[in-house]
């Protein structure tokens, strides 16, 4: 089993995600190997919380032109966290 820290990345700090956190919902960037329940564990045991469930999705990243050049971002995966009621979890 891989080290939690290894898996979440960082959390995703925007207007639309800390407005969904009303609803116990936080965005993470993870590991782009990880799979929903690797990524629940992680979220357990490092912020001491009940996962509810977990939504993942894929990030292609963007196409990006530099002069003649063109390039791309990197890709990533993104996971959308539900908590139970009782529980939360400080962002910033």
């Amino acid at each position: 089993m891989k080290d939690p820290r290894q898996i979440i990345l960082r959390p995703i700090v925007t207007e639309k995600s800390l407005g969904s956190q009303e609803d116990q919902q936080y965005s993470f960037e993870v590991d782009k190997r990880a799979n929903k329940i690797e990524i629940r564990r992680a979220i357990e045991e490092i912020f001491d919380v009940k996962v509810v469930s977990v939504q993942t999705m894929r990030k292609r990243g963007k196409l990006r032109r530099q002069r003649y050049k063109v390039g791309r971002r990197r890709s990533w995966k993104k996971a959308i966290i539900k908590l139970a009621p009782d529980d939360t979890i400080e962002v910033i």
